[in-house]
Order: C-alpha cells, then sequence, then structure tokens
C-alpha cells in the first residue's frame, strides 16, 4: 500500500456561502469537497441550526499543498472579515493521489 502526501483544509463558515465557497475551492483547483452541517460555539456565539439564517456548513477539501495554499490565501481575502469563518489545515495520507 502506498500513501501520498496532501493537505486537508477544514472551513466552519456560514450555510449561505455554500454555492459561492463551492465555485472558488474549483476555480481554485480543488476538485472536489464533502460538505455537512455543522453546529457549535464560538466567537460570534452559538451557532444551533435552529433557524436557517443561523446554520453552518463544515466543508473538507483535500488537495495539492500548493492547492490548499491557494485557497487558504482566497478565503482569508475575501471572507474573513465579513463572516463568521473559521478555516484550518492538516496533513493526511491518501490512497488514489490521482482523485485530489
Amino acid at each position: 500500500m502506498t500513501l501520498s502526501k496532501q493537505k486537508i483544509i477544514t472551513i466552519v463558515t456560514e450555510t449561505r456561502l455554500e454555492s459561492a465557497l463551492c465555485e472558488d475551492i474549483e476555480k481554485l483547483g480543488g476538485h472536489g469537497y464533502t460538505i455537512t452541517d455543522a453546529r457549535g460555539k464560538g466567537h460570534r456565539g452559538v451557532r444551533d441550526a435552529v433557524w436557517a439564517a443561523n446554520a453552518n456548513i463544515r466543508i473538507e477539501v483535500v488537495c495539492e499543498p500548493e492547492v490548499a495554499k491557494n485557497i487558504t490565501e482566497h478565503l482569508k481575502k475575501h471572507y474573513f472579515d465579513n463572516y463568521a469563518m473559521i478555516l484550518f489545515t492538516g496533513d493526511v495520507q491518501v490512497l488514489r493521489p490521482d482523485k485530489f
């Protein structure tokens, strides 16, 4: 079994940004992403998804390090100041690296 080193980006943000972020990720070289509903508490208070406008999503992208850097810089520049958003990255090892 041969594993390939990649990066994972995890973004937790407002549901209303889903379409725009998916477009951005693809334009910046991401080949795919996984989106799930998210709830929690942070700097901007409780995000419990009881009200649709208060819902969050979690987007995960596995990609090449350069793509991760581009996505991270783009989101910081275009979203961080005006939206509830956190982003963290990590190293992952994957099978089938041609998928990423």
